[in-house]
């Protein structure tokens, strides 16, 4: 029974999902969010930057934006969101040391490839060198859809991150893990 108690539960050790921890942001670093899929986890991550860094996202549309803001608001998050297109930032160049780009609903396989790769080019643009990208991208499934042999997000997603992060330039481009229904794509601009 013991046995089957531990099989069953979930250990989410350090208590917060495993998405903030691989984003790696930290107290005073400028965070920008892309295309956000779950308002909660993009809160999160904006909350570790806290009151002395900055945590901005751009969403295609308000009803995004909507969502952003609730989020921000129930976990007392200090963000800024601007709604426009993924593809043309309002932002300097060098401006964040972290952009995560939240493709979990298939973001980088449903733009057209001359869309994603300006999106990707402005995202290298506002990195600071040194700066990393993250890609959240489906994962392999969890729970009972794992068990079930689901599938991992939409089709024809893998491999499109690393395609795209290559193809703007970015250096050391790989896959951090795939856990917890998440795939984590890097990048780091030189």
């Amino acid at each position: 029974m013991c046995k089957m108690r531990m099989f069953l539960r979930k250990s989410n050790v350090g208590g917060e999902p495993l998405a903030i921890t691989m984003s790696g942001v930290r107290l005073g670093e400028r965070a920008l969010q892309i295309g956000i899929d779950n308002p909660g986890i993009a809160a999160a991550i904006a909350a570790k930057t806290g009151i002395t860094g900055l945590a901005t996202m751009v969403v295609p549309d308000e009803a995004a934006a909507a969502a952003a803001r609730a989020a921000v608001a129930e976990t007392g998050a200090l963000a800024d969101i601007h709604v426009g297109p993924l593809n043309a930032l309002p932002f300097a160049d060098g401006a964040y040391d972290l952009v995560v780009i939240h493709a979990v609903a298939g973001l980088l396989s449903t733009l057209a490839p001359d869309v994603r790769g300006q999106m990707m080019a402005e995202c290298r643009r506002v990195l600071r060198v040194g700066g990393r990208l993250l890609v959240l991208e489906a994962g392999s499934p969890t729970g009972l859809r794992g068990l079930f042999g689901g599938t991992a997000g939409p089709e024809g997603t893998t491999g499109a991150a690393e395609n795209a992060l290559a193809a703007a330039g970015f250096r050391a481009v790989r896959t951090l893990g795939d856990r917890q229904g998440y795939r984590f794509i890097e990048g780091l601009k030189s």
